[in-house]
């Protein structure tokens, strides 16, 4: 199987991030997979790409860079490590299920207070708050 190869620019366009955010990881430590050309450019394979997705993944769910980090270095180990992975996962499931939680109940409050303002029909009124 023939694995391509991508510019930062082509990867970063392929998992929907910002070059720069790309470097910011490699800086931070996120990206020691990554391989490099003669001249240090950096290099990406489908592997990398997924392994990006997985660390946007954590970004999105909040999970700070530090966490990252220590999950991907847990994740180039071996499957010793699987336990402390999926236990940091757990975590961070709970974290962001309790943020929805929250935000429902946010916009439960918002629809709530929406209906208590006269229809659209009546934009010729103003409201008073």
């Amino acid at each position: 199987m023939i694995s391509l190869t991508y510019t930062i620019g082509q990867a970063a366009h392929k998992v929907r991030l910002a070059p720069s955010t790309l470097r910011y990881y490699d800086k931070e430590g996120l990206l020691p997979f990554l391989s490099r050309s003669e001249n240090g450019i950096r290099i990406f394979k489908d592997k990398d790409l997924e392994l990006l997705a997985i660390i946007d993944c954590l970004k999105k769910a909040g999970m700070p860079i530090k966490e990252i980090k220590h999950f991907m270095e847990l994740s180039s180990e071996s499957d010793a490590t699987i336990t402390e992975r999926l236990t940091l996962i757990r975590q961070r499931q709970t974290i962001v299920q309790e943020q929805i939680a929250q935000l429902e109940q946010t916009l439960e409050i918002l629809d709530y207070n929406k209906n208590t303002f006269p229809s659209s029909n009546t934009s010729s009124k103003s409201i008073d708050f």
